[in-house]
């Protein structure tokens, strides 16, 4: 029966993909060597773990739609969850290194986005989660299944500085965000109606008492 662990080598981001990604290199060995695994349908939960990091003031102030004010950070503290990651991996002896993309949204509407964006240095530590089916060979050569343990984990500490690099590569002097569709056909309707040529003329317009607070 195999016994698999996992290790989380080393991340970076893709410079060229449909969508930002970044690519974690992930070990898997069998403590059973000389066992043959014909393939591992490995499913993979990656969690954000924010209470095994300090936060510098700034930082704390950008998470305040996170977790609230700080002083209740003790109860707020909790894991988030980033996303959901399948691959297949290929047929190994020993051990095998794979890489496992993640593809990464700018929508501040999400959690782990927030989170992210919130960071400005230091590593965000991560959690991986696994699971999934395990075919193999046994003594006689026969191909066999197994699932694996629920308690395999890899934890890893990834630069924010990979997050913050890749979103200023896909997203130059930009970010994004969603709206319901009555708030954006509000907008647009203000936007043709006063002529603006672009969106960001017509938000720059909204928000003068904004600017004159900034200034």
């Amino acid at each position: 029966m195999p016994e698999l662990t996992f290790a989380v080598d080393t991340a970076e981001a893709l410079p060229f993909a449909a969508t930002p990604t970044i690519v974690f290199r992930l070990k898997v060995t069998n403590a059973i060597a000389r066992e043959s695994i014909r393939n591992v349908a490995l499913r993979c939960q990656i969690m954000i773990e924010p209470s095994r990091r300090r936060y510098d003031p700034a930082e704390c102030e950008k998470l305040l739609d996170l977790f609230g004010e700080p002083d209740r950070w003790s109860q707020t503290l909790r894991p988030l969850l980033w996303t959901h990651v399948g691959i297949t991996v290929p047929e190994f002896t020993g051990g095998v290194s794979v890489e496992l993309p993640v593809a990464c949204t700018f929508d501040f509407n999400v959690a782990g986005a927030k989170y992210f964006h919130a960071l400005e240095n230091q590593d965000v530590p991560l959690c991986f989660q696994f699971s999934g089916t395990v075919f193999f060979s046994n003594s006689e050569d026969v191909l066999q299944i197994a699932q694996i343990e629920w308690d395999k984990e890899a934890r890893f500490l990834l630069p924010a500085t990979v997050w913050h690099e890749m979103m200023d590569h896909y997203y130059p002097n930009s970010a994004w965000f969603r709206l319901s569709r009555d708030t954006f056909d509000r907008l647009y309707e203000y936007k043709r109606r006063h002529g603006f040529a672009t969106w960001e003329q017509a938000l720059e317009h909204l928000l003068p008492a904004e600017k004159k607070a900034a200034s």
